[in-house]
């Protein structure tokens, strides 16, 4: 899994107390918050500040769980930073003697009492997935331990018989059962329930949707100031990858067909930005150069997307997922965000122009030019005039967030965007914002295609961005079609056309504006992207 960390300590780090009693020593605790975790923390995937300079970490609660063979603890951590701000991280420790030891993912090796041995995250452990699994299956609750199991009325495997890893760890670790369930265990905690666990649980129980993973079961904390999502368990759904994947193959021969076709781009007919387009009424120049196939796909993508929205907005019982209008409170909150977020942009821009040349560079400038224009467009957000409603939506929705299956999707990851609080994470907002989060990853998969196969197409830089704005608008003209068609038929009011552009308008600069910070800080060759996203849709 993971880089051995042995090397990092020589020699062991030696506790008067035994492992049993290891939550009981303040000595014990001291060293471990310290030396052993600041060491081995800051290397892991699921570790959330890197960016940050770490200050100091505090365990602020813990639990005993044992199975017949083994005593572990689950650990909450806190993270503090010196930026002041703080995250919550929750670690499953285990320790292996010697003898016992069969993992290389080292935490550190230790001396707990009289024996010598490793801590080492308890995930790791054979025995310790097993216990998990037979908790959920058996929905223990630990009243004492402040541990509550739940098993959902999907779950109807009782017998654990085996569990690995799932791919590489990303911000949470998840790991395969019976070769049938998925259980995420969430790295970075939050104390409040989880997005992704109260959505996934909404959609299977009460709405019984069947686009994204089945809810099979759960593990949380019950504290005092509000419960801890600590795993969320799903049914593994058979798949072909995901849609990101997938569309960058579809786009890739879409471009290779520009010569193999002899397509001339200069001819080809283009349609305006958010212009409907049902597939019949597709040119057939457009349908000669893409096929017909991609375009019946990105239908597919849009009738389960409207279904989603449908279920998400469609409980009048339970106040978390009944629809609401938009009023003072929700502008006020949106354009608070909108313009800390597009100044912060700003900063970055003005910091890394140095780092742009070419069309980047003459894009940043063309957006610095333009940069009250984008502002006054975030601040005329006018609430009095929207009739349509807010809902739970996804909110980092995206080709990576889709499962190919076949010639359907699955939906999943409903956790919400990874720099917004909880608390604005599970916010009401329109459903076209998930929507513009779509078409601004059908955008990304468009030039992505191109930046990575630059040699592949012989055609000059600026056709092949032509091409790109003329593919991009079928995609969205196709899928709008259908989008709107289908939420409008099962009640789910994203407002009439007029409102659906402004919104659609306004949730696309949105994302291409935080876009811009993650691109010019990690690969600023490719701000091109969210720059000439916002440049298209401003039309500046």
């Amino acid at each position: 899994m993971e880089n051995d960390n042995q090397d990092t300590f020589s020699t062991p780090f030696v506790f008067k107390t035994d492992w049993k009693h290891a939550f009981e020593d303040e000595e014990f605790i001291k060293v471990f918050s310290s030396d052993i975790l600041e060491n081995y923390i800051i290397n892991k995937r699921w570790y959330g500040g890197k960016a940050s300079t770490l200050k100091y970490i505090e365990v602020v609660d813990h639990f005993k769980i044992t199975s017949k063979k083994n005593v572990y603890f689950g650990v909450l951590l806190e993270v503090n930073f010196k930026e002041a701000f703080y995250q919550h991280y929750f670690m499953p420790l285990a320790f292996m003697a010697e003898e016992e030891l069969d993992t290389n993912t080292i935490i550190a090796p230790v001396k707990m009492g009289r024996q010598k041995g490793f801590l080492v995250d308890a995930l790791h452990q054979e025995d310790f997935r097993k216990l998990l699994f037979e908790n959920i299956a058996q929905s223990k609750n630990n009243p004492e331990l402040k541990l509550v199991f739940h098993k959902g009325n999907k779950f109807d495997d009782k017998e654990y018989k085996s569990s690995k890893f799932m791919g590489v760890e990303q911000s949470n670790t998840s790991i395969i059962y019976n070769n049938a369930f998925v259980l995420k265990i969430f790295r970075r905690i939050y104390v409040s329930t989880n997005p992704d666990y109260e959505i996934s649980r909404f959609l299977t129980e009460r709405m019984n949707f069947k686009s994204s993973p089945a809810y099979v079961g759960s593990i949380s904390l019950a504290l005092p100031e509000g419960n801890i999502t600590l795993g969320l368990m799903q049914e593994l759904v058979p798949n072909q990858g995901d849609a990101w994947k997938f569309m960058l193959e579809e786009i890739d021969v879409v471009f290779s067909n520009l010569k193999t076709k002899k397509i001339k781009i200069d001819k080809l007919p283009d349609i305006p930005l958010f212009k409907r387009v049902k597939i019949n009424d597709i040119p057939h120049e457009i349908i000669d150069w893409v096929g017909l196939s991609l375009f019946l796909r990105i239908q597919t993508m849009a009738k389960r997307t409207a279904e989603m929205h449908i279920a998400l907005g469609g409980d009048i019982h339970d106040t978390a997922f009944t629809p609401t209008t938009y009023n003072g409170d929700y502008t006020v909150w949106l354009k608070n965000r909108m313009l800390y977020q597009f100044q912060n942009r700003l900063n970055i821009i003005e910091n890394s122009l140095h780092k742009l040349d070419g069309l980047a560079l003459e894009l940043a400038h063309q957006f610095m030019e333009n940069k009250k224009m984008v502002r006054k467009h975030f601040v005329d957000f006018d609430w009095t005039k929207m009739k349509s409603e807010r809902i739970r939506i996804h909110g980092d929705y995206h080709l990576g967030q889709i499962l190919v299956n076949g010639d359907d999707f699955y939906l999943l990851d409903f956790e919400g965007e990874p720099e917004s609080t909880i608390r604005d994470r599970k916010v009401k907002q329109p459903p076209l914002k998930d929507v513009a989060g779509l078409f601004r990853s059908f955008h990304y998969a468009i030039y992505a295609t191109i930046f990575n196969n630059k040699d592949k197409y012989p055609f000059d830089q600026e056709h092949l961005f032509k091409a790109a704005e003329i593919l991009f608008n079928y995609f969205v003209g196709t899928f709008l079609e259908t989008y709107v068609e289908k939420a409008q038929a099962g009640n789910l009011n994203i407002g009439y056309n007029h409102e659906i552009d402004f919104l659609l308008k306004y949730c696309l600069i949105e994302k291409a504006v935080y876009e811009l910070g993650y691109e010019l800080n990690s690969r600023p060759r490719w701000a091109v992207i969210p720059l000439r996203g916002i440049q298209s849709i401003m039309g500046y």
